[in-house]
């Protein structure tokens, strides 16, 4: 079993900026690639990012691209989303994941171990 943990979530105001981080521990933490997403009150889980864990290759969603950045460090087997110019809309519970799939997976249903989430709130 794999155990994702977030951190870094919080309250910000528009225009600032927050870098989640994910902890990945668990039976010899294997994924071949993470991702975020989010999901907002009465809205669907949407995806922001992911990331190959071995290539480092990419991948953001319209919405975030320029103002967040995914990034993993493979030694500490931490994902991060480095999240700026944060704007009201980007409030949310983020969700990190991993998946066993190559790539840069773009959906959830990809994706085989969920964190528990971290709220993300930005005020105008």
């Amino acid at each position: 079993q794999v155990q994702l943990v977030e951190s870094g979530g919080g309250s910000v105001q528009a225009g600032g900026s927050l870098r989640l981080s994910c902890a990945a521990s668990g039976r010899t933490f294997s994924a071949n690639a993470m991702g975020w997403f989010r999901q907002a009150p009465g809205k669907e889980r949407e995806f922001v990012a992911s990331i190959s864990w071995v290539s480092g290759t990419t991948s953001h969603a319209a919405y975030v691209r320029g103002r967040f950045t995914i990034s993993r460090d493979t030694a500490k087997n931490t994902l991060y989303l480095q999240m700026n110019s944060l704007k009201p809309e980007d409030t949310a519970v983020y969700y990190c994941a991993a998946s066993q799939r190559r790539g840069v997976p773009l959906i959830s249903t990809s994706y085989d171990y969920w964190g528990q989430g971290t709220q993300v709130t930005v005020s105008s």
